[in-house]
Formats: structure tokens, C-alpha cells, sequence
């Protein structure tokens, strides 16, 4: 069955529907990587299948969410710095594995790009912060992805806020700066939408819990304090990963990864319905949780990753039903497929697995480093890496078979989207339309 359980409780808990061909959040209108496309390219380059391609200020690695004519995404730079101490910056960034503090000040900027020629239509400033925590090498001070919802953009950036704007014309509708954590390493979990409940997790070195923003006003609707005991260390209890909100049993319960453990709550009232350890130490959580047939797939992330099946409905809910220790990504989200799960790990290893008993199907490299999620488009993975390689393979449990290999000037840690028949991608340095064009 290729519509999986999954598709089917997204859709039938979350009231925030869309138009076909939009992708209005991070891993798309279900939130599970799937794209519902016929005619993506299998082959692209600088030169081939690029409708346009604009260039990115500073450094973000927000998702683009696409809806109408528009493509928003966020970004940070830090200000009065010249272009050649920017690059040189970031330059430093990328190679020093425990990040580096920054001195000025830091723009937090929400920028919306032209679905059909790629031209800026907005570039807002969000936030100012004058003393912005270190940043680790792997993230950026915008990497949680922004929501579309209707004439608004929702612009999550952790700690320093989160915020409202008219989509059309880049206009403020609120901002909310009450909610605050030290995320150690700058901010990473992208909120999710329920009715009208942005939902996000805070989950830093000195505290941990999960809020509900209302929508409307900005308002905060509840916050709940992790309930888990955590390792003593402060840097062991930190997460950085987006929830899953699907229908179990009749009621919307949020799937919510955090620090050694993963938690379900009542998106209504935000309390705590159930949790399940992970086993093992497990921080630093980043992976977005995908679920279907009573299900959640969960991986652990840092230091030793483990990727847990968690029974979420019945009388059991919180029961691991099994784990595995082998090839479980840090950060690349899941893929689920009716009973089959695909996994691509951070160092590039590709691997097929049976969701009822955690059996490997197939497994064979890919090659490459991987920030970016993957996505399922009918029976075809894309999938996209740190140094602009894109390979494509079959989505099957029979083994594994590549179909195509790509490359792009600069690499992802941005997952990119799909709206229409065309991906939009979002690299270190630019936005691209890819979309099958005449030769």
C-alpha cells in the first residue's frame, strides 16, 4: 500500500490543509518526506533542469516552505562585516568542528524568493541580538524551518524568538521573546502546526520543555517541563529535534524526541500521556520521528545513535518493540513506506529495513557526508549531501539501486522541497528551482 498510516492520521489530525503542489513546512504538507509528484528530474547539473538559481546572504539552513507564488526561508548574517569578512567567517566556521563565537551583532532575516523567476520580493530582519551564544560547525542561527499557513509565515529562531509575518507583504503580525533556553550549539528544532498551536521543543543545557504558541497572537498556550531523568552532564541534555504531531486513538498526541528520551503529549492540553527510554545514551536528538501503524521510529542521534521502534497507540503506549544499533542516522530524518523504512546515515550509508521486526533488507554506501533529509517521490529517494552530491535511488525492499548521480557547485545541510514538479533547493550559497526543462 503505497499511502501509508502515516499520511492518513497526519491528514486526519491537522486541520491545516493546503493546496497541491505546495510544500509549507519542514519534510512537507505531511511531514514525512513524501512528495506527491509525476514528473521530478532524475538528472540535473549547474547547466541542466535549473529554471533559475538566486544567491543566499549569510548562512542558514532552514528548509524553503513554498506556497503560491512564494518561497520563504530564513538566514543569518552578522552585521558590519564586508562581504570578504563574511566569507572569511564562515570559511572559519566550516572548519572548526566546535564552532566559534562571533563578534557583532546578529541579524535574524526571514527571505522570501519568486516561485516562478527566483527574484527577492522580501528580506525582513526578524531579530537583532547583540550577543549571540558560540555556533557549532554543523549548524547555523537559522536552521529552524519557517511555516506557511494561509496569509502567514511563522519564523521560528529558538531562544532569540519566534515571529509572525503577512506572507504577501513581509509585514509583522507579532513576535514572542519569553521563551528561552541555552542551546549550547545555536537553535535546531523547527516548530510544528496544530490547528492553532505552533509547537516547539526547548531543549538546552540548563532546561528542558515543550511549548505551544498560539498562532493568533503569539501567545504562549501551555509549556511542559521534560518529566525524564537526564544524564548529569549539561551538555548530554540538550535536543535539537522537530516533533511529529499525528491522530492516535482519536486524540492528537505529539511525538516529541528530546534527551535520552522520547515523550508523547496531548497536543491540546500539552500534558504528558507517556515516554520511553531510549536505552542508552542518546542527546544532541535531531532526526524528525515518522510514524504509522501505531508506530514511531525514532533515532537517538549522538554519541552512539540507535534507531527505536516505540508502540504509540493501544494499551501499551511508551513499549519499545525493538532497537537497533547499526547505521541509525544523527541527523537525516526517516523515510517511511508502508512497512518498509529508509535510512540514510550521516556518513552515507543507505539502508532498507522491515518496520515490524527491525530487519535489515539491504544496505550499500552512497558515499558523501549527509545533513540534509530525504525525500520519497513514488519509487525513487533523492537524496542530497554536504558537498553538492545528489544520488537517486530506488525505493524497494529487493536491494538497492542507484539511478542517478548529480552534482551542484556547493552542497546541503538544508533538506530541500518539493511544490509542483520541480524541487527547490537550497545549497550553501544559493536557492535553486530544478524542474525538468526542454532540452
Amino acid at each position: 500500500m503505497r499511502t501509508s498510516l502515516t499520511v492518513l492520521a497526519v491528514l486526519a489530525c491537522c486541520p491545516n490543509l493546503y493546496a497541491e503542489g505546495e510544500w509549507p513546512a519542514f519534510r512537507g504538507p505531511r511531514g514525512d518526506g513524501h512528495a506527491d509528484a509525476n514528473a521530478l528530474p532524475l538528472r540535473w547539473s549547474e547547466t541542466k533542469n535549473v529554471v533559475w538559481k538566486s544567491p543566499v546572504a549569510g548562512r542558514g539552513h532552514s528548509s524553503p516552505v513554498v506556497s503560491g507564488n512564494r518561497v520563504w526561508l530564513t538566514t543569518a548574517l552578522v552585521e558590519d562585516l564586508s562581504e570578504e569578512e563574511e566569507q572569511a567567517r564562515l570559511a572559519k566556521l566550516e572548519t572548526n568542528p566546535r564552532g566559534i563565537r562571533i563578534a557583532g551583532a546578529l541579524s535574524l532575516r526571514a527571505v522570501c524568493f519568486d516561485r516562478e523567476d527566483g527574484k527577492l520580493l522580501h528580506d525582513v530582519e526578524v531579530f537583532q541580538v547583540d550577543e549571540p551564544e558560540p555556533l557549532h560547525s554543523l549548524n547555523s542561527y537559522a536552521s529552524p524551518t519557517p511555516i506557511l499557513d494561509g496569509d502567514r509565515v511563522y519564523l521560528h529562531f529558538g531562544s532569540y524568538g519566534t515571529a509572525a509575518l503577512n506572507a504577501e507583504t513581509g509585514e509583522f503580525v507579532w513576535t514572542q521573546q519569553t521563551l528561552h533556553v541555552d542551546h549550547q550549539n545555536g537553535p535546531g528544532a523547527s516548530p510544528e502546526l496544530w490547528k492553532n498551536l505552533l509547537i516547539v521543543p526547548y531543549d538546552g543545557i540548563d532546561e528542558q520543555f515543550l511549548a505551544a504558541i498560539d498562532k493568533r497572537d503569539g501567545k504562549v498556550a501551555w509549556r511542559i517541563p521534560r518529566s525524564g531523568e537526564l544524564p548529569a552532564r549539561r551538555e548530554f541534555q540538550k535536543a535539537y529535534c522537530t516533533p511529529t504531531v499525528t491522530e492516535i486513538d482519536g486524540r492528537a498526541v505529539v511525538i516529541s524526541p528530546a534527551s535520552d528520551w522520547v515523550y508523547g503529549y496531548d497536543a491540546e492540553s500539552g500534558r504528558e500521556l507517556w515516554k520511553a527510554r531510549y536505552g542508552k545514551l542518546g542527546f544532541s536528538t535531531v532526526p524528525k520521528p515518522v510514524v504509522g501503524n501505531g508506530v514511531a521510529y525514532v533515532s537517538t542521534s549522538f554519541i552512539e545513535p540507535r534507531l527505536l521502534a516505540v508502540r504509540v497507540d493501544g494499551e501499551s503506549p511508551g513499549e519499545v518493540l525493538w532497537s537497533v544499533d547499526r547505521n541509525a542516522p544523527k541527523k537525516p530524518a526517516l523515510l517511511l513506506d508502508g512497512n518498509t523504512l529508509y535510512v540514510v546515515t550521516d556518513n552515507g550509508v543507505a539502508s532498507c529495513m522491515d518496520t515490524e521486526s527491525g530487519e535489515v533488507l539491504w544496505r550499500d554506501r552512497l558515499g558523501g557526508e549527509y545533513s540534509a533529509s530525504p525525500l520519497l517521490v513514488g519509487d525513487r529517494i533523492y537524496t542530497f549531501d554536504q558537498e553538492g552530491k545528489s544520488v537517486v535511488f530506488r525505493a524497494s525492499r529487493d536491494g538497492f539501486e542507484k539511478l542517478a548521480e548529480n552534482e551542484l557547485a556547493a552542497g546541503c545541510m538544508a533538506s530541500p522541497a518539493v511544490a509542483g514538479e520541480a524541487f527547490f533547493v537550497r545549497t550553501k550559497t544559493h536557492l535553486y528551482r530544478i524542474e525538468a526543462t526542454p532540452e
